[in-house]
């Protein structure tokens, strides 16, 4: 099942794994590294790391086809990866984990492939005011190719989904529905179980950007009952340049392959070519076979813990947070919903963003500062940009401690 938190957990004591991430253990303008940026990208623990650097000093070999050795270690090593992942989100096959180079790669790929040679003048895709714009800009171009017309479901002024209107929007002309299952600028967790419900009531396909979902709880696709599922190796403290696509066996079987060349084919003639069978049909190209090896072992870690403690860890401290930065003069939070994950954003009266950013950043403190590639957000809420500070399972209370004192110190020298 989903076990993305519904209702806020109570607090739990810290899950103590900091000594597992070797990029924690150093300083910043002369003063221990705090770390609140992993909704952008996640800090790798020393597992990961060796998973990579063992594959890289005895294993490396080009994948699949190959009859020497080492490319048989390799070809386990990736599919290995594979089965792995498959069985994380609850994929029914290896068919339906497509390999890809991040979320923005695995939606552009169903825009592409599955949505344009669908699409006709006058039908709608669906997304929402929340969305990253990785899950806004592939549907603006294949709406330009195909006459097709995007549609965005509203937001409230929590940052919550108007489900009445996108019922409301639901009808016969909407051909595609792309929504996040977590906003990375807001925290916001959307009923995804529930839309998709609503969605195939109507022979709607549903694509979930589950790049801020995957890291935050366990994620079922079969419970979510989504078409397609996407997501990045980095944000779950893996390697950067892995993503997964998962996709309904069905549909990925009758989609044309979205890139050409090696690894996706079977045979190639002048006067025509056969293609590979799932997964490979979509990956054209050597992989990021160390990548993915990584992220097999990132996935290992993340079990080994248990996706529920890391939930109710980070929804304690994102309480905590929440709390000590409402209480600071002149914050303004940016995202209050019901229903979140350890992400918060905030503005700062009569300061930039980017100011509060650097300044924290001088007492060794790193947040995100900006739009967060999420324009529309900014643009609801009427502000140039946030601060985000992105909870994950190596951060503690004495991290919030120490992003309230630098943010103290940094309003203070504003006045």
């Amino acid at each position: 099942m989903n076990s993305l938190p519904d209702t806020p957990f109570e607090a739990s004591a810290s899950l103590d794994v900091r000594a597992d991430f070797p990029a924690l253990h150093q300083e910043i303008n002369g003063r221990p590294l705090v770390y609140l940026d992993s909704a952008a990208s996640a800090q790798q623990p020393q597992v990961v790391i060796d998973a990579v650097s063992r594959y890289q000093s005895h294993d490396h070999a080009n994948v699949h086809r190959g009859v020497h050795t080492l490319s048989h270690r390799a070809t386990d090593a990736y599919e290995s990866a594979r089965n792995r992942i498959r069985a994380f989100i609850n994929a029914a096959s290896l068919s339906e984990v497509v390999f890809t180079k991040g979320t923005t790669e695995s939606i552009n790929l169903v825009a592409q492939s599955f949505a344009r040679p669908r699409l006709k003048p006058g039908d709608r895709i669906v997304v929402s005011h929340m969305e990253h714009h990785a899950n806004i800009v592939p549907w603006q171009i294949v709406c330009g190719q195909t006459g097709a017309e995007l549609v965005v479901t509203p937001i409230d002024e929590r940052g919550q989904l108007d489900l009445e209107a996108l019922d409301r929007q639901l009808d016969d002309r909407v051909a595609m529905l792309a929504i996040g299952h977590v906003s990375n600028a807001l925290g916001t967790i959307n009923p995804i179980a529930d839309i998709c419900r609503l969605a195939h009531e109507r022979d709607i396909p549903v694509l979930v950007d589950g790049a801020q979902g995957v890291p935050h709880g366990s994620v079922d696709v079969a419970a979510l009952g989504c078409d397609f599922y996407a997501f990045s190796g980095h944000k779950m403290f893996g390697p950067t340049g892995t993503g997964v696509l998962y996709g309904r066996e069905a549909l990925l079987e009758d989609m044309p392959p979205y890139q050409g060349g090696g690894d996706m084919i079977l045979e190639v003639r002048f006067d025509g070519t056969v293609y590979n069978e799932l997964p490979y049909k979509f990956e054209a190209g050597t992989p990021n076979i160390s990548g993915f090896v990584g992220l097999a072992a990132a996935v290992d870690y993340l079990e080994t813990i248990g996706m529920q403690r890391i939930a109710r860890h980070e929804q304690a401290l994102l309480g905590i947070l929440t709390k000590r930065l409402g209480d600071i003069p002149g914050v303004r939070l940016i995202g209050t919903a019901a229903h979140k994950a350890s992400v918060q954003s905030f503005v700062v009266e009569d300061i930039h963003p980017h100011d509060i950013g650097t300044l924290v950043d001088q007492q060794g403190v790193a947040i995100r500062t900006g739009h967060h590639c999420a324009m529309p957000v900014m643009q609801y809420f009427d502000v140039p940009g946030t601060a985000r500070a992105s909870l994950a399972l190596y951060n503690d209370e004495n991290d919030v401690d120490r992003l309230i004192a630098a943010l103290d110190r940094a309003i203070r020298m504003f006045q």
